[in-house]
């Protein structure tokens, strides 16, 4: 027996020696937990009619220190429009009306919005993070009327004229105003944009303390009118920095390959953003036709090259790499007339940075033709990159298939654009009926990689490339020797996909 505490020693010493070591959550994952980043992919708001369709938003400080949490609205091309900032106590939380914000230019009542707001009691008046109070002192609660018409025309119609500047082509044009934010842990109150240099040497910082949910009032079918007030919710996307802490300015070295903000970053210095990269395939639900009209939209945010006027000109319409759908027999789709036709050349779906559409329009996701109301669809969202992505990380690169259906580089080519795959985020919003009474719902679609993960191949949807599957390979079997009892096999193949 007096061994024993001796052997439980050296085994604990084992085990732990033998664990991977973990750098302040090192992950690429995306998970519902505190970031410092939070990204609502999709916002729309019937400014027209303040009872009509809105979207909301909450932020919240999970701990007791004061933190500053700025806040972006982004057009649907990807173009900046306007920032405000949060100051947030300890514990504290803070709801938004974009409403609010879009039609009157209210942001928060003066304690939401500024630094004299009174800390709870188990709030800290202090800071850990560098944050001054007296950068916020006179955070605005109401932003000035000729600034919001300019930020309305720009969401609704694409126009956009202040500071100097007069774009016609920053946003698609559509009756309400449609767009997406981003909402960063920074150090100090300034107006300063994501594609400023000097938001990542002078604000931004890398404290993990922000979660976030929102909810659209409202909600319909793309493309049609609501014929009743409904809303659904779901999590913000909370993007982690990795890794956790440091100043503003501090260039840290992660281990990540490339970086949510990565496209905005100097590219002799990468790093000063350390934020989860998005991934690029996912799997998406849906339910179409069918009992009392089932319906599903597709919101769809993704990573655009560049924040100009210019830049935003060009992105009307990203290409999409390959979207395949499923219906509840297995049956393929894979272009609008729902002909699955081997070898033949179909073209390339496009989107903007961010949209909603109804998987009924055949002009994006391949036509269901045989009466099925449900199953999943396959979205390959890689835009082919972009030479302003992150220079620093090749995780393409690998020789393709001959008869890929579509040339967008770097899918299946080792001739890229751009030397990774682009970031996206997928919701899924279902519409069904319960007797007379309309239901919604929200939620993320499942992604299929995550930002590190290489960029995917086509599909052998055509006849051609690869099978469709979890990108990385998730093992059927162990690695290693084939698992036996006796001399019977009891685990016999792998779902990593071949090399081509």
């Amino acid at each position: 027996m007096k061994w024993l505490p001796l052997l439980l020693l050296l085994s604990t010493n084992v085990v732990a020696a033998s664990l991977p070591n973990y750098n302040n959550d090192d992950t690429c994952d995306v998970k519902v937990g505190p970031a410092a980043t939070l990204l609502l992919p999709y916002f729309e708001v019937d400014v027209a009619d303040n009872s009509g369709q809105t979207t909301l938003f909450t932020v919240t400080n999970v701990t007791r220190y004061p933190q500053i949490a700025h806040v972006t609205l982004w057009t649907d091309r990807a173009f900046p429009l306007l920032t405000f900032n949060l100051y947030l106590t300890g514990y504290d939380v803070q709801s938004i009306n974009l409403a609010d914000v879009l039609i009157r230019g209210v942001v928060a009542s003066p304690n939401g919005a500024s630094s004299t707001a009174t800390p709870g009691p188990l709030s800290s008046p202090g800071s850990a993070n560098l944050v001054t109070p007296l950068n916020c002192a006179n955070n605005p609660g109401v932003i000035p009327a000729a600034l919001m018409s300019i930020v309305r025309s720009a969401l609704r119609e694409g126009n956009f004229s202040g500071l100097g500047t007069a774009c016609s082509g920053v946003g698609n044009v559509h009756s309400n105003a449609i767009g997406y934010a981003t909402i960063d842990v920074a150090a100090n109150c300034t107006s300063r944009l994501p594609s400023e240099a000097n938001y990542y040497t002078n604000d931004i910082l890398f404290d993990n303390v922000l979660i976030g949910d929102y909810q659209h009032l409202g909600p319909h079918e793309a493309g049609q009118i609501a014929t009743s007030f409904d809303g659904a919710g779901n999590p913000m996307v909370h993007i982690r920095a990795v890794p956790e802490g440091g100043g503003a300015g501090s260039n840290v070295a992660t281990g990540l390959p490339f970086t949510f903000y990565d496209r905005y970053t100097p590219a002799t210095a990468r790093t000063l953003d350390r934020r989860q990269p998005l991934p690029a395939t996912f799997a998406a639900r849906f339910i179409q036709g069918g009992p009392n009209a089932f319906a599903t939209n597709l919101n769809i945010w993704r990573e655009a090259g560049g924040a100009s006027c210019a830049d935003a000109v060009q992105l009307a319409a990203m290409p999409t790499a390959e979207i395949v759908r499923f219906d509840e027999h297995e049956n393929v789709f894979i272009e609008p007339t729902g002909i699955n036709c081997l070898g033949c050349s179909f073209p390339q779906f496009t989107l903007p940075a961010t949209s909603s559409s109804s998987v009924a329009n055949s002009s994006i996701y391949p036509l269901l033709t045989n009466g099925d109301v449900g199953g999943w669809i396959y979205l390959n969202l890689n835009n082919g990159g972009n030479k302003s992505y992150s220079v620093t990380h090749d995780i393409g690169g690998q020789p393709g298939p001959t008869n890929a259906r579509t040339s967008l580089a770097p899918i299946g080519s080792t001739t890229t654009t751009g030397p990774r795959p682009s970031q996206n985020w997928v919701t899924v919003t279902m519409f069904g009926h319960v007797g007379n009474n309309r239901l919604s719902a929200e939620f993320d679609a499942a992604s299929l990689g995550n930002g590190c993960s290489p960029a995917a191949f086509l599909t052998t949807a055509d006849g051609g490339g690869l099978p469709i599957g979890p990108a990385g390979g998730v093992f059927v079997c162990p690695p290693g020797p084939t698992l036996t009892n006796g001399t019977t096999a009891q685990c016999v193949g792998t779902n990593v996909n071949p090399t081509p």
